[in-house]
């Protein structure tokens, strides 16, 4: 998959379809992942989303503190965000294993959704990042989903295939925690393990969440 798929292909309108297209279970997916963000920010903490797309995730984290920023790389995708009356502290244009932002500003960053796949960029180069403007004692979270929840990741993407807002499930090429398109699109899953091995390479200790049987955090 291109760097610029989401950009190019999958931003503002499309991404938001995604969504719509969601089954009841996906849907449940999205919201626990949310919730499980919310239940670790501080009244007052400076919040931090990587790929925040058109905003679905920061209106929900305005909800709890006001300090929000968000950093994606479709202009089109931060341009509804702006429109759609959301009021974060900042949205920038930004690719997110570059983040323009100085160490240690944030008490927490969330990558959630499997972006960790979906930015295309080195995993490390993204965690650092993430990990070098969080302050001492905050919180960098990441998310990809868990084997339990196969059956649903791919029917939502074959639905998602179907309304053209992906290319075709590569059949083929797709199983085992990957789904592949014949438009080059593709999106792997991180393990628990890999987690950990991420974190071992920075220093620090991962700590692993079990989430719905949907998601690890």
């Amino acid at each position: 998959m291109t760097k610029d798929y989401y950009a190019k292909k999958l931003s503002a309108a499309r991404l938001r379809k995604v969504y719509e297209v969601a089954s009841p279970r996906v849907r449940q997916y999205l919201e626990e992942e949310i919730r499980f963000v919310l239940d670790r920010i501080e009244a007052d903490a400076l919040v931090l989303e990587l790929g925040c797309g058109y905003g679905r995730v920061l209106e929900r984290l305005a909800s709890k503190t006001k300090r929000i920023a968000g950093i994606d790389t479709s202009s089109d995708s931060l341009k509804m965000a702006s429109r759609e009356g959301q009021e974060p502290l900042l949205l920038g244009l930004m690719n997110a294993a570059f983040l323009g932002f100085v160490e240690k500003s944030f008490d927490l960053v969330a990558c959630i959704q499997n972006g960790i796949s979906a930015f295309k960029v080195e995993p490390l180069d993204l965690m650092r990042e993430a990990v070098r403007v969080t302050r001492p004692g905050g919180r960098v979270l990441f998310s990809s989903y868990s084997e339990k929840f196969w059956p649903h990741r791919l029917a939502w993407f074959r639905e998602q295939a179907r309304h053209g807002l992906l290319g075709e499930i590569d059949e083929a090429a797709t199983g085992n925690g990957v789904i592949a398109c014949k438009d080059g699109f593709r999106a792997t899953t991180f393990s628990a393990d890999d987690f950990r091995a991420l974190a071992s390479n920075l220093g620090i200790t991962a700590e692993i969440f079990k989430v719905d049987e949907s998601s690890i955090f």
